[in-house]
Parts: C-alpha cells; structure tokens; sequence
C-alpha cells in the first residue's frame, strides 16, 4: 500500500483559497498507477468525498457541494496530486483525507465516490474557514 502525505492545510477566511498537496512518503510509490481521491470529515459528521481523478488524470469526479469551487489535478513527474479549493466556506471545515486506489477497483464512475476502493489513506489535515 502506499503511504501517503498530504500537506497545505490552514487557516483560511470565507472566499478565501487553499492549495493541497498529497505526495507519496517514498519515491518508489508511483502515483501514476493510482487512482487518487479526496475525502473529508468535520466534527461530528461521517467522512465524505470530495474529489477524485483516474490514473490518467484525463476524467475527474467532484461532490456536488464544491463542483465549481475545487479542483483536483495530479503531477505525475512530481509524482503529486492536488486539490486546489478556492471561495472557501465555514462548511467547508474538515480535515481533509488523500486516497490512492488500484485502478482495478474503479470499475465505473460512481466506483469514484465512494471510499471503498481507495486502499492507501493519508493522516490528513486540517481546513478551517473563518466566517
């Protein structure tokens, strides 16, 4: 499994922006056999998904609460994938997850959604949006 890092949490006021990073722990984990998703939890609440893109990085899948307002991308030279989350809202608090998953597993879009096939989790961090 791999093992993975994200970074660039904060503190950030309403509309505000924050950029995510999720790198693997070792340079023998290559990202670029995985699917990568994003999945968060507030305090309280059940954890959710976010976002996600395939190995490719040629389709991605967002939640319908920030469809418009994040972005999910991979670098695949940096060996790196991202969510740049901009007019941040207090509900968007969380910490927020990175997920990798074998391809296999994703046998159709909707497979994107859900946490199931995603085997490698990060410890995550933490967004906090001001009002």
């Amino acid at each position: 499994q791999a093992q993975i890092l994200e970074t660039g949490g904060g503190v950030v006021q309403a509309g505000g922006s924050l950029s995510l990073s999720c790198t693997a722990s070792t340079s023998e984990i290559r990202f670029s056999n995985y699917c990568m998703g994003w999945f968060r939890q507030a305090p309280g609440k059940e954890r959710e998904f976010v976002a996600a893109i395939d190995w490719s990085g040629s389709a991605t899948y967002y939640a319908e609460t920030v469809k418009g307002r994040f972005t999910i991308s991979r670098d695949k030279d940096k060996n790196t994938a991202y969510l740049q989350m901009n007019s941040l809202k207090p509900e968007d608090t969380a910490v927020y997850f990175c997920a990798a998953g074998d391809p296999m597993g994703f046998y159709d879009s909707s497979t994107y959604y859900s946490d199931s096939p995603y085997e490698s989790w990060g410890q995550g961090t933490q967004v906090t949006v001001s009002s």
